[in-house]
């Protein structure tokens, strides 16, 4: 299927409800977000809502996407947000920066919109001798953390993408990062070495049955201490 076609992000979100470690997986994301959620006035925005439930967590969600899906209230791009400055007090997305063309022009429009106190909470891959091994063996989009420029070359709203952008942004260039936007980085977690993996994503029958999920996540617990090095996600806590 093409994956810029909606009817095939649509079927994402179907499959997500289907297979109980990803869906768990997705749960565990949206907890992190929510825990992380600033107490401060505004408006929740997600990016990216085609095919995830955080609406379902969140009252109140103003869900969004780059095109038009069941579920989704606002038909938006991310580097040009429809709100008034200082109205937002987060932005949560999941697997959504490293598709967007131009991230600078997304942060600077986040910066405006949010209000003192607001943040970004993001889901995103992430760069470690394990992932890289990973994204560009057994994954379909480009992950190049050697690229100089952050933007990168739109083929389409979800072909168009570099796994290794956040990695760029906040651990590479992070001296850049706080040298242009008036954003503070405060938390990365790096996370997640294999059970998206052995959850088979979207694209994969499930490689385990579901009874061992929490043998799993014991597991990536207890390697907790070497996350540098295995990580294939992170969570990103960006306030202002």
């Amino acid at each position: 299927m093409d994956i810029d076609d909606p009817s095939t992000t649509e079927l994402r979100g179907e499959i997500i409800q289907q297979k109980p470690i990803l869906k768990a997986i997705y749960e565990e994301w949206y907890r992190l977000i929510c825990e992380h959620m600033p107490k401060v006035p505004g408006r929740v925005l997600e990016l990216g809502s085609g095919a995830g439930f955080l609406r379902s967590r969140i009252p109140g969600l103003i869900t969004s996407e780059v095109f038009a899906c069941r579920n989704v209230r606002l038909l938006m791009d991310a580097q040009a947000l429809p709100f008034h400055p200082q109205s937002l007090r987060a932005v949560a997305m999941t697997n959504v920066l490293h598709h967007i063309p131009r991230p600078a022009a997304f942060l600077r429009e986040a910066e405006k919109c949010l209000v003192p106190g607001g943040a970004i909470l993001m889901i995103e891959p992430w760069v470690s001798w394990w992932s890289k091994k990973v994204y560009t063996r057994l994954h379909h989009e480009p992950f190049d953390e050697s690229l100089k420029d952050w933007a990168h070359d739109y083929a389409g709203p979800l072909s168009g993408a570099n796994g290794a952008l956040p990695w760029m942004i906040f651990e590479r260039d992070r001296q850049r990062f706080e040298r242009e936007f008036r954003l503070r980085i405060d938390k990365v977690e790096p996370m997640m070495p294999f059970r998206y993996l052995l959850s088979g994503g979207v694209s994969m029958r499930q490689l385990i049955p579901s009874f061992s999920d929490p043998l799993c996540v014991s597991i990536e617990r207890g390697l907790e201490p070497w996350m540098k090095r295995w990580a294939m996600f992170a969570l990103i806590v960006v306030s202002r």
